[in-house]
Parts: C-alpha cells; sequence; structure tokens
C-alpha cells in the first residue's frame, strides 16, 4: 500500500493545478473570452470522459 500513498500527493497537486489553470483562463478577458472558455471546457470534458474510461 505504499505506492497508493506515493501516487495521492502528485494526484492531487495535478488536480488544484488543472483547477488553477482554469480558473486563470476563466477570469481573462477581452474579444476572445468565449473562445478560451470554450477551449478550457473542451479540455476538461477530454480529460474527465478520459479518467472515466480509465477506470
Amino acid at each position: 500500500m505504499d505506492y497508493v500513498s506515493a501516487l495521492v500527493p502528485p494526484f492531487v497537486m495535478a488536480v488544484f493545478f488543472v483547477f488553477l489553470v482554469k480558473t486563470i483562463v476563466k477570469s481573462q478577458g477581452g474579444a476572445n473570452k468565449a473562445k478560451e472558455d470554450a477551449a478550457v471546457d473542451a479540455v476538461l470534458a477530454r480529460a474527465e470522459a478520459a479518467r472515466q474510461t480509465g477506470n
């Protein structure tokens, strides 16, 4: 079970980093805001789908 405790901190940091990037991108304004939001949503949807099929 040591491998589980070794993998949990990097996984938690990866999830935190994804949400941090998502927050930064979504907080940006300007003419391309809708395009940026759509791109982030698409990447997150792909990542979630990959995570669901991986389990």
